[in-house]
């Protein structure tokens, strides 16, 4: 079967299982590009590099399934931005798709072409719990006073733990209340590509000129500037130029500012200017209260004993817990029937197994590391300070950062130590990594000792 009629069918399954809303938002836009059957890969066209993130990290799994009651067999399927309107020339004879104009509603969505935000991250739809009340009441007052609450603001946490969804609140908040403000939302990796553009077609003085003259700035994952001097400058100068005028600043990253390795001390210290808050897993009453959120929008109602289920069972980060709603609503949707523990089990054993294999615990590593030196496990708590207990103890500290989504107070805490010699113990481990290959592959090791049991 060819793509083009391989997808139309998809579509027709896509529609019974998503609500009119749903699907304008997220998947009208798509288009078949190409289906090669003996490899059992699909490229499908989206609008931008931000849509085909969003839609491989939410909508991916869906779609294989789909695809697999079509075709009967599995597909492995791939998002490539930049196909809004028509397929390029060089993939006609796969299928040519027109751009189909949109409603009115629909592009009233966004009215600000400067920032590609989901319009459902609001505030109203961010679930607030221990774990995020300090980065969303920032985050609030920074929307409804920009460049004068907390400027610069960084948020930093794990993978799927809200990041994003605040910083784009932030700028649908601020364009609600100031209809003629400019926002422009980037990753680090968007300014980086932009940088390089402007240097290759000789426009660097314009890309400066629109970047410093918005309101309010928002960078996400910043900490993908380490090791790109020249586009680390670059924002340095705009990061200065904003400030001085009193513009709004806002950053996000996977780590504290001081645990950025490889990013120019200048730069982290214009970070640690503002406002620094941490988001952390959230406990199983805000995963409850994210998934009742989610159900919200669904047709498919599940029981709160199969929400309690799940939400005990999924701790990392909120991604996993929505991906694993989804994935129950769209089992019943297709076959019907009556969600049980034992079924919801069967459908999610493997993230409930890659789950487990995550949770780590600081104790855990501090024995592993104890066992691996040959010293006390007592010994990592204690005020001793010679090398051969000095290091481990330096090293399970790295580790309790890089396995643990426990906070840096919270690690200081378990070693008896403040937080700035945890960070301290990071930044040493990392540069002795990158100095040393042989202490590297030593890491290494531990490391794969810890995720194997």
């Amino acid at each position: 079967m060819e793509c083009a009629s391989a997808w139309i069918e998809v579509e027709k399954i896509l529609l019974e299982k998503f609500d009119a809303d749903t699907y304008e938002r997220y998947l009208e836009g798509v288009v078949p590009l190409s289906f090669d059957s003996k490899k059992g890969l699909l490229c499908l066209g989206v609008s931008n590099d931000l849509m085909a993130l969003w839609l491989d990290s939410n909508y991916k799994d869906i779609i294989a399934d789909a695809l697999y009651d079509v075709l009967k067999q599995k597909v492995n399927i791939r998002f490539e931005g930049g196909h809004i309107k028509k397929v390029t020339e060089k993939r006609k004879n796969c299928i040519e798709v027109k751009s189909q104009p949109k409603t009115e509603k629909l592009k009233n969505k966004y009215t600000k072409p400067e920032f590609p935000c989901r319009p459902d991250f609001t505030f109203d739809s961010f679930i607030v719990g221990n774990n995020n009340r300090i980065s969303h009441a920032a985050a609030l007052a920074v929307s409804k006073n920009p460049g004068k609450a907390y400027n610069p603001l960084f948020i930093y946490g794990g993978v799927g733990l809200g990041k994003t969804h605040l910083l784009q609140a932030i700028a649908n908040e601020v364009s609600s209340r100031k209809k003629r403000a400019k926002i422009k939302y980037l990753t680090s990796e968007e300014f980086v590509n932009l940088y390089v553009e402007g240097m290759q077609k000789k426009t660097l003085l314009d890309f400066r000129r629109r970047l410093r003259s918005h309101d309010v700035l928002i960078i996400d994952d910043v900490q993908f500037f380490k090791g790109k001097v020249g586009s680390s400058e670059e924002f340095f100068h705009t990061f200065n130029s904003l400030h001085n005028a009193h513009k709004q600043i806002v950053l996000a990253s996977d780590r504290n500012p001081q645990e950025i390795s490889g990013l120019e001390q200048r730069l982290v210290s214009r970070f640690e200017w503002g406002l620094s808050a941490e988001i952390l897993p959230p406990e199983i009453e805000t995963r409850v209260a994210i998934l009742k959120k989610k159900q919200e929008t669904q047709t498919i109602k599940i029981s709160d004993e199969i929400l309690f289920f799940i939400a005990n069972r999924i701790q990392s980060n909120i991604r996993n817990l929505e991906s694993a709603l989804t994935k129950l609503v769209m089992n019943i949707s297709a076959f019907g029937g009556e969600m049980t523990k034992s079924r919801a089990e069967d459908l999610l054993r493997d993230k409930f197994e890659n789950e487990s294999s995550k949770l780590i615990s600081i104790e855990l590593i501090q024995r592993r590391v104890a066992e691996f030196y040959d010293i006390r496990v007592a010994d990592m708590t204690s005020k001793k300070r010679p090398r051969n207990i000095a290091e481990p103890r330096m090293i399970a500290m790295f580790l309790s950062r890089k396995h643990t989504n426990n906070s840096l107070p919270a690690i200081g805490d378990a070693f008896n130590r403040n937080h700035a010699t945890i960070i301290h113990a990071v930044g040493s481990i990392e540069k002795r990594m990158t100095a040393n290959e042989t202490f590297r592959h030593t890491i290494g090791q531990i490391s794969r000792q810890l995720q194997s049991l």
